[in-house]
């Protein structure tokens, strides 16, 4: 199996490509644990219960026109579209693509030191489940 520098993700918000404007991106899927012991059973069980989907993305910050606050700051407190792949190439077996919608919770539009790159981090609560393409 290959390994993969990040080097070239792609992440897409309400059809924007920001790419060039994030540092960091992480995907995180997580299910409740559900227990299903019963009465008999000599040790317990389990079972996935609801899914609980986060997506956290580091902005560098950029207030030009269709850029990160003109594309962000509309969307806070309410849903979008987004879609994440490792790489900007076609979407394939080794380039899945993964989309979902989120709920625009958060945004800090002004943030850093004297000297500092302006700079935005959010951690948005997926609504729905997540889809992955391999083509």
């Amino acid at each position: 199996m290959a390994r993969i520098v990040l080097t070239d993700v792609s992440v897409t918000i309400n059809s924007v490509d920001l790419s060039d404007h994030i540092a960091n991106v992480t995907l995180n899927q997580s299910f409740a644990e559900v227990e299903t012991t019963a009465f008999g059973d000599s040790a317990r069980t389990r079972v996935a219960g609801l899914g609980d989907n986060s997506v956290t993305l580091d902005f560098h910050q950029d207030f030009a026109a269709s850029e990160v606050e003109a594309t962000i700051a509309p969307l806070i407190g309410t849903t979008t579209a987004v879609v994440i792949k490792p790489t900007s190439g076609t979407v394939g077996a080794e380039n899945p693509s993964y989309s979902f919608t989120v709920l625009c919770t958060d945004w800090t539009p002004i943030n850093g030191a004297v000297g500092d790159l302006s700079t935005a981090s959010v951690t948005w609560p997926i609504s729905g489940a997540i889809t992955k393409a391999t083509s």
